[in-house]
């Protein structure tokens, strides 16, 4: 999964060191990598990674915006985290 997620960042020149900025009421702003959002992704068990590959093959598909997906998923590591 990191070798796909890797190679597509690469073909939309998207770095790895970008930072996504998630909002969260309980701790504020919160910034995230790209990178931990693809250590995060390759973390998940196999149906959810397939899953997630799935989404971003039909994003791809129809020329969408990445990122958009990115965001989502780091918004819900955000969430994830405050609610340890």
């Amino acid at each position: 999964m990191k070798n796909y997620l890797n190679t597509l960042l690469s073909e939309k020149g998207i770095s790895q060191e970008r930072i996504i900025e998630v909002e969260s009421p309980e701790w504020g702003t919160n910034f995230i990598t790209v990178s931990a959002v693809v250590d995060f992704i390759d973390s998940l068990d196999a149906i959810n990674k397939a899953n997630v590959k799935a989404k971003f093959i039909q994003i791809d598909f129809f020329n969408g915006d990445i990122m958009h997906f990115m965001n989502y998923i780091a918004k819900g590591m955000t969430m994830k985290l405050t609610q340890e």
